[in-house]
């Protein structure tokens, strides 16, 4: 069981998140996350803050660009790459918003 006062390192952020540690680290500088500082000047992040923008929908103008790309011919790979976010994150948002194509690139039924 987690206390909602419990610190996260980036590397567990960006875990929770599906996205590379350096993406945490943006959002950071961007004030998207609001990190704490540690004595010796790392990052850390209140769990409680963190479940809250897990909990936050992605942004509208995220999910159409992605879908756009997607629906254009790029792969889920080219697309969590271009919003860099993991591979698995990208295909559940695009699962919810459009079909998905098997690995020759038809349309699944």
């Amino acid at each position: 069981m987690h206390n909602d006062d419990d610190l996260l390192r980036p590397r567990e952020v960006a875990e929770l998140f599906g996205v590379r540690t350096t993406t945490i680290a943006r959002w950071a500088r961007e004030g998207r996350l609001a990190p704490l500082l540690t004595p010796g000047g790392h990052r850390r992040y209140a769990r409680s803050a963190i479940q809250e923008a897990i909990q936050e929908e992605p942004s509208a103008h995220f999910t159409e660009d992605a879908v756009r790309l997607y629906d254009e011919g790029w792969t889920i790979r080219q697309v969590a790459e271009r919003f860099e976010c993991g591979y698995g994150a990208m295909r559940r948002v695009l699962k919810k918003h459009t079909t998905l194509r098997n690995r020759g690139g038809a349309l699944r039924t």
